[in-house]
């Protein structure tokens, strides 16, 4: 599995990833105020209004997502001509990476949608809509653009709103020609009929539409699961992922295990939007090249940081790197185990069936070294423990000036490292203790050592375990490094 570290990378390669969007264009208002009574002529609120805001929504707020990420844009819509028309294309004059391709429709108004809120609260929202397929004409239009930006588009995102857009010709025709480029392409759908998305790479339905367009009732994974394979069977999409808001996501792919991510979120104020953020994630990770568990993963992350926004939000790169460096630290610390927890969990994977590894050292300074040393021990097991000398045994060992990190932040360090299990700190000057505690099935240490001056060797053949001695990198070592520091 990809570690926090690694996703954090891919942060950087969604910048300048170019992505299509096509469907259902909208214009978000947003009422702020504040509640202090009831009318005296109904039972309601009274919103006292303080400010008035407007953005881009539907699929022009899947683009906003995908700026906020660093990706260009195609933006291919059909709006009305009216001011909400003009107040859109004001929205969109200053960014010039995104490219803007809006058809005007005389027979419809421009979609827009109002939300009042008070403090953090939604209390209603009021949508003037008109709900028509578009012409033929506008299909053929709609088409013509979006296939014209498939030359130079790395993934495409249809986002329908059921607002007659994205019609059964208008999808069949993209999704064809999409598959003949070898463009990825993501559907956020809408209705029962998801024969319409057939050959979408994935369709992202929440748990409610996952129910409306199978017609049974989901509620936990194994239903998911079962609901989300019948669909793929039934429509002829490729995926299914369901995001399923304090649960997480799924996803679920025709002969691939079911992936479940928990949420991510600690706090939620608003789920508007939120959908919106995850295809456009999504369809900038596929179109960088990431492969779709990571990029469902990085979704789950961009989705936990709108909903604790209000209003239609987007998660910055930035953002989402932020939070993927402090969950790093936090599965590091997680990491971290008293000999006890640690025997307990050793065994417990034996149980499993699982093959137990342990190796040991300061780990001051982590270098080069270290990680190949690391590498090599987790390739020989099924779960690694690593023992770390305690910053009392550190000075005893190597002096008054060392350890240079102590031993919570050694550990924490080792901890945030995918090739790591289990971190325990041991106060003597060898792990011997700990070697006879965790009774590890494989005891790993580096080629400087021979199998007889190993500590715990002995312990560890006595059951039938197997030492093992790692091959080193040349040229890595803490002591030498501090050395040189010294003297500069």
């Amino acid at each position: 599995m990809t570690d926090e570290s690694e996703l954090a990378s891919f942060v950087e390669a969604l910048a300048g990833v170019r992505v299509l969007t096509v469907g259902d264009l909208m214009l978000d208002r947003f009422v702020y105020g504040a509640v202090d009574r009831i009318s005296p002529e109904a039972p309601v609120p009274v919103l006292r209004i303080e400010r008035e805001s407007v953005m881009l929504g539907g699929v022009g707020n899947v683009a906003r997502n995908l700026r906020a990420l660093g990706a260009t844009v195609c933006l291919v819509a059909v709006m009305g001509r009216d001011q909400e028309a003009r107040d859109i294309k004001g929205l969109l004059r200053d960014d010039l990476e995104i490219e803007s391709h809006l058809i005007e429709d005389d027979a419809r108004p421009t979609t827009i949608k109002t939300r009042y809120i008070a403090g953090s609260q939604q209390m209603m929202r009021a949508d003037r809509e008109r709900i028509v397929p578009v012409s033929a004409s506008l299909e053929d239009e709609i088409v013509a653009r979006a296939t014209a930006d498939l030359a130079d588009a790395k993934a495409m995102v249809l986002s329908d709103y059921g607002k007659g857009v994205l019609t059964v010709p208008v999808l069949r025709r993209l999704i064809e020609a999409a598959a003949e480029r070898g463009v990825p392409v993501i559907a956020d759908p809408k209705g029962s009929d998801y024969g319409r998305y057939a050959g979408a790479t994935l369709v992202t339905p929440n748990r409610r539409e996952l129910s409306e367009a199978t017609g049974r009732s989901v509620s936990g994974d194994v239903d998911i699961v079962e609901t989300a394979s019948a669909l793929i069977d039934a429509s002829g999409v490729n995926g299914v992922l369901v995001t399923r808001s304090q649960d997480g996501m799924t996803l679920v792919r025709g002969g691939a295990a079911p992936l479940h991510l928990p949420a991510t979120a600690r706090e939620v104020y608003d789920v508007s939007g939120a959908g919106d953020t995850v295809v456009a994630t999504l369809a900038a990770a596929l179109g960088a090249g990431i492969a779709v568990e990571d990029a469902c993963r990085l979704a789950n992350v961009a989705a936990g940081i709108v909903v604790a926004k209000v209003g239609t939000a987007t998660a910055a790169a930035n953002e989402m790197a932020a939070v993927l460096r402090q969950r790093e630290l936090d599965v590091g610390e997680s990491k971290t185990h008293t000999l006890e927890e640690a025997r307990s969990l050793a065994e417990t994977w034996r149980r499993q069936g699982l093959k137990v590894g342990f190796t040991n050292g300061v780990f001051d300074l982590l270098h080069p070294g270290h990680v190949s040393l690391l590498r090599q021990a987790r390739a020989a097991c099924d779960r690694l423990v690593v023992g770390v000398n305690s910053d009392a045994s550190v000075k005893r060992l190597k002096g008054e000036s060392r350890p240079i990190q102590n031993d919570a932040s050694r550990a924490l360090v080792l901890g945030s490292l995918a090739t790591v299990d289990a971190v325990v700190i041991f106060p003597d000057d060898t792990p011997l203790a700990v070697i006879e505690a965790l009774r590890p099935d494989v005891l790993v240490k580096g080629a400087d050592y021979t199998v007889a001056t190993v500590v715990g060797a002995d312990v560890v053949q006595s059951y039938g375990g197997r030492v093992m001695l790692a091959s080193l990198e040349d040229g890595h070592s803490t002591t030498a490094t501090v050395a040189r520091i010294s003297k500069k």
